[in-house]
């Protein structure tokens, strides 16, 4: 291996440590102490529950593990959302389980939290998986109440959403192990069957220092909205657990006479290992995102047994289209290819950028796959479409919407994966978060902007140097390179990963390495849902 290939590796595998320092510290929600109380409670935390209902030593991926980064530091911050989620398999049924952390604001929404509830229903109603409610919350953080309670996408969407899953046949099972007050009382009423811990557990639509303001009624929690009074009395409930562990081993049993569900027939055979050396992903990848490279040389080690069948293969270069397997799974990739392009003509094509030869290959892969039948894998790295006269003479616009179409349109499932730059409309038509992949994950490499840091940083230095020079101040090359190193500052922040992650733009941040089983896993969930929609791209300009 050479000098670059040690130095990327070493580079990458530095990002890859950070990250899991990250979810390390993640992982404990509001620290020690408050796990430290749940236990002395009788209580298990939200990741051990989640640990104790899954089926041991089978896979899983959790879905936004880092979301809420950074964020309401003034309200104390909202590690993982206050809430975590995870795909997993129970009784060997794949499932998705949500449960609420209450050692993060004794497991009140934030509006974070309720982006990422919805997007774990959204998935179950996608893919038609049972899902799997673990309630332990005080509901909504009403510091916030404004930005979590009106609106089309905010707290009531959740219980929207629970009648529509229930009318679509999806199962929901709700345990509540903890509070569970006002209006989040309704999500596991409105599953498909709850059960409640005794003693540890209460639902209620409003407490008792509530019931003794509005209505003078003096009565404890227990006797109002405890497991007895609602398993034997209001019939709220339908089973009584003795403790946390007795309430998910009977999820378990529920979860085990589920029947068969009807497939939607995605091939797929034994799997076999990439034949190349996965872990050299670490070396080719290069440590700056304006290098060059071959991106084959990043599929060839993420597929079954190294093999790819190019479409296309001459045309269109900056798009590599072809199929593959993926842990024995038939897939369609759409890849970027970062490697500067000499065509026939003799013309040179800049890698990473998005020409109207590649987006015309690649609606009409897009298409092919569609009617074989064949889930989509993006491979972002992408910096936008080519600008210029030329382009725009040549139709980029036209082959830009038409690729865009390709995608808006697909039926099958989609999966993106941000290997490096996602900027522009180039993170449209590889498939963006608007595009509704099924699932989408970044690696510790990727940026997502609207455009490259440099270029952005330089255009907005100059309005506002052009603005304070209108104001009558004076700008001199030294103030102009001081307002340019803080803007490209503050840009970069916005462009990395984790802000994208804390924002629930991505499902995941994840090792390259891991991105085999996440398609994988994602494909199998896909798979719950026959296609029901046929293919059709609408009105595009030929």
């Amino acid at each position: 291996m050479d000098l670059n290939f040690n130095k990327n590796e070493d580079h990458n595998k530095l990002l890859l440590s950070d990250l899991r320092q990250k979810f390390s510290k993640i992982k404990l929600g509001g620290g020690e102490k408050r796990i430290q109380k749940l236990h002395a409670e009788g209580k298990m935390t939200a990741r051990e529950r989640i640990d104790y209902l899954l089926d041991a030593n089978a896979e899983s991926i959790e879905i936004g593990a880092l979301v809420g980064g950074g964020m309401y530091k003034e309200h104390g911050g909202c590690p993982s959302g206050g809430v975590v989620v995870k795909i997993g398999y129970i009784k060997g049924k794949q499932c998705i389980v949500v449960a609420n952390d209450a050692t993060v604001k004794a497991g009140a929404w934030f509006p974070i939290t309720a982006k990422k509830n919805l997007r774990a229903q959204e998935i179950a109603m996608e893919n038609k998986i049972p899902i799997i409610y673990l309630v332990d919350s005080a509901g909504v953080y009403l510091p916030m109440q404004d930005e979590i309670f009106p609106d089309k996408e905010h707290f009531g969407r959740i219980f929207r959403n629970n009648a529509i899953m229930s009318s679509m046949g999806i199962t929901q099972i709700s345990a509540i192990m903890g509070s569970c007050v006002a209006g989040g009382a309704y999500l596991p009423i409105m599953s498909d069957e709850a059960i409640i811990v005794d003693k540890t557990a209460s639902i209620f639509l409003a407490g008792s220092y509530l019931v003794k303001a509005a209505i003078g009624e003096n009565i404890d929690n227990e006797s109002l909205g405890g497991a007895t009074t609602h398993c034997e009395i209001s019939g709220v409930t339908d089973y009584k657990a003795k403790d946390d562990k007795d309430a998910l081993d009977k999820i378990k049993n529920i979860v085990d006479k589920i029947g068969d569900y009807d497939k939607a027939g995605f091939n797929r055979i034994k799997t076999v290992k990439p034949a190349l050396d996965e872990k050299e992903i670490y070396g080719i990848l290069p440590k700056a995102r304006t290098e060059q490279y071959d991106m084959m040389e990043i599929i060839n080690r993420m597929v079954d047994n190294s093999e790819f069948e190019a479409y296309k293969d001459g045309y269109g270069q900056t798009i590599i289209t072809g199929y593959a397997r993926i842990d024995g799974w038939a897939v369609g990739i759409v890849a970027n290819q970062r490697k500067v392009i000499k065509t026939k003509k003799g013309e040179m094509q800049f890698g990473g950028v998005i020409y109207s030869d590649s987006a015309d290959k690649a609606t009409r892969f897009i298409a092919n796959c569609n009617q074989k039948k064949i889930p989509l894998v993006f491979l972002q790295d992408v910096t936008g479409f080519m600008v210029g006269s030329k382009s725009e003479q040549g139709g980029i616009i036209k082959d830009g919407a038409k690729m865009v179409n390709a995608v808006s349109n697909s039926v099958v499932p989609k999966f993106t994966v941000i290997v490096g730059n996602s900027y522009g409309a180039g993170n449209y038509a590889m498939c963006g978060k608007a595009y509704d992949p099924r699932l989408i994950v970044a690696w510790p490499s990727a940026e997502l902007a609207v455009m490259g840091g440099t270029q952005a940083a330089k255009v907005l230095a100059q309005i506002e140097a052009s603005s304070m020079k209108a104001k009558g101040e004076i700008v001199d090359e030294a103030k102009e390179a001081e307002l340019f190193a803080k803007i490209k500052a503050r840009y970069y922040e916005q462009t990395s990963p984790y802000y994208a992650a804390s924002r629930l733009w991505t499902d995941a941040i994840i090792d390259p390495l891991d991105t085999r089983k996440w398609i994988s896993m994602g494909i199998e969930a896909a798979n719950h849902a026959p296609i029901e929609k046929a293919f059709n791209l609408g009105v595009i300009q030929v």
